[in-house]
């Protein structure tokens, strides 16, 4: 028999497997050794009073019979995926872009029986790697090859959250257990806020490569789409940097949120693309053992059983939403820019949450009015002109990035200033330790931010510490800019076949399209899109 059960206990409790089972016996009034075994279906943290509790919903397994199969607290079952042979299938599909939504929508055709030729700008995760350690240590920056851009997308080596409030855009617990079957660990399927860690995302994105290359799909590598072939509202092929030509079925364009040279060659080819407007703000970074204390109420250190504390801050200040973006307990600041010359920063945590920093986005939303103003400030074109830009939102994405880059000094040292002092607009005397690689410099981030954005964070901070006694503090570090938070463009597409409103095999897809935020979001995409063409072939 299986019962599904709800236990609230201490996380010392919660830890242990015999307590665990205790417990369920005496909820359900039964022997010990009843019990066979458990199944966790979520786990989650309830530090709301003065003593903490682990809530854990599971399966308990009473008088199972020997076919249900149970090691420790996890019943063992293999996901039922059937990838096929695609070498030789009769339909095709060019998938632009390996990241999540590439790579579940390549994963996706294989089961319907469709080959995937995935057309990646980016080197894979191990090349990739050597890059991004140029970037940190060096200053140097491949356009093609870094943080945004490779195998596995932004996320792959950008923290790896698996949360996603995303219920009604596909299967969240099948997009969970194909990573589980590619080697992620199992408690991504119960945690509240799942995390594989950049330390592991790499050699499980390596692992779908394979299976995909073992199908007869295609993942090829240092491929950037520079032109699409047109033929009577029909992409009849794609050509690269290098002049080959790829052609097939249909065409998924999945290149995320910062390839800015696929919206322009979009518009080029007259192609329909719209303004898409989103967020902009810091990365604040606190001492994690000072975000632990202000979350678990705890004096000196959290308990052991307790893993690195998080946070989710929202608050409206004056009609504008200002709120905390990608939280990385135990995380480090990267560089996340494109191109020399514009600076970013984004943050990532290795799977145990194990450094001593807590960084996360906040950022307050941009509207395209506040997009003109400031684009009229730098000098840009007429009110009118601007209106119908569709690149309004990327043009004020690049100039607040060249202001970072240049207040920064280069070499994508980040500007920076204390909390404290950002709110009292003054120069930070000194920096406190920090995670970010590269270096800080200490300026008035009112020289980088536009006021709108500067004085929302202000006010915002001021309230959170109001919400989390501790947070507004001089220990903690903003280094500018977070801006690369969702895409500025969105790619239209038709609500019932998905294609794009002009293109007949063009799918647009995912972050990249402004339709997904996230990697299990834009993998939900991802498989919604290869269904939806598999029904059409």
């Amino acid at each position: 028999m299986i019962q599904k059960i709800t236990l609230k206990l201490l996380p010392a409790e919660a830890a242990d497997e015999t307590t665990i089972k205790k417990y369920i016996a005496s909820s359900l009034q039964i022997k010990f050794s009843s019990i066979d075994g458990f199944q966790i279906l979520k786990k989650s943290i309830d530090a709301r009073g003065k003593i903490i509790f682990i809530n854990l919903t599971l399966n308990a397994f009473i008088d199972a019979p020997s076919s249900s199969l149970v090691l420790g607290n996890e019943l063992l079952a293999v996901s039922d995926f059937q990838f096929k042979n695609v070498e030789h299938s009769k339909k095709s599909v060019i998938i632009i872009g390996a990241g999540p939504a590439g790579i579940f929508a390549a994963l996706m055709l294989l089961e319907k029986g469709i080959k995937p030729i995935i057309l990646e700008r980016g080197k894979d995760v191990r090349a990739r790697r050597r890059d991004l350690a140029k970037l940190n240590k060096e200053g140097i920056i491949n356009p093609e090859s870094n943080y945004c851009f490779g195998e596995g997308g932004a996320g792959t080596y950008s923290d790896g959250k698996l949360y996603t409030r995303s219920n009604k855009r596909g299967d969240i617990d099948r997009i969970l257990n194909l990573f589980i079957h590619f080697g992620a660990p199992k408690n991504i399927a119960y945690d509240a806020h799942p995390h594989i860690g950049t330390n592991k995302l790499p050699q499980i994105i390596t692992a779908m490569h394979e299976q995909i290359k073992q199908c007869g799909g295609q993942v090829l590598f240092e491929k950037k789409v520079v032109d699409f072939i047109l033929n009577n509202k029909k992409i009849d092929a794609v050509k690269t940097t290098n002049g080959d030509l790829f052609s097939a079925d249909a065409y998924i364009l999945a290149t995320g949120h910062s390839a800015r040279d696929i919206f322009e060659l979009l518009h080029k080819k007259n192609i329909l693309i719209e303004p898409k407007p989103f967020a902009m703000g810091v990365r604040i970074e606190h001492p994690q053992n000072l975000i632990d204390k202000i979350q678990y109420r705890c004096s000196i250190e959290r308990d052991e059983y307790l893993p690195p504390a998080s946070y989710s801050l929202v608050q409206q200040v004056n009609g504008r939403g200002v709120f905390s973006f990608c939280m990385c307990p135990g995380g480090i600041i990267a560089p996340a820019a494109t191109n020399m010359g514009e600076l970013v920063v984004n943050g990532w945590s290795p799977s145990k949450r194990n450094n001593s920093f807590a960084n996360s986005g906040m950022v307050v939303q941009v509207e395209k009015i506040d997009a003109i103003k400031e684009l009229r400030l730098a000098g840009f074109d007429s009110i009118e002109t601007l209106e119908n830009d569709p690149f309004i939102f990327m043009k004020f994405q690049q100039l607040i990035e060249q202001k970072a880059f240049e207040a920064g000094g280069g070499n994508f040292v980040a500007p920076a200033q204390r909390m404290l002092d950002f709110v009292d607009k003054k120069i930070s005397s000194s920096l406190p330790k920090n995670s970010y690689l590269p270096g800080l410099n200490s300026v008035g981030l009112d020289s980088v931010l536009p006021p709108f954005i500067y004085n929302s964070l202000a006010e915002g901070f001021k309230a959170f510490g109001k919400k989390l006694k501790g947070y507004y503090t001089n220990e903690a570090v903003l280094v500018a800019v977070e801006s690369r938070t969702s895409s500025p463009v969105r790619i239209p597409r038709n609500t019932d076949n998905l294609q794009h409103l002009q293109i007949q095999n063009l799918y647009p897809c995912a972050e990249g399209a402004g339709y997904a935020g996230g990697i299990v979001s834009a993998a939900m995409d991802g498989e919604r899109v290869a269904t939806q063409i598999s029904n059409c072939f």
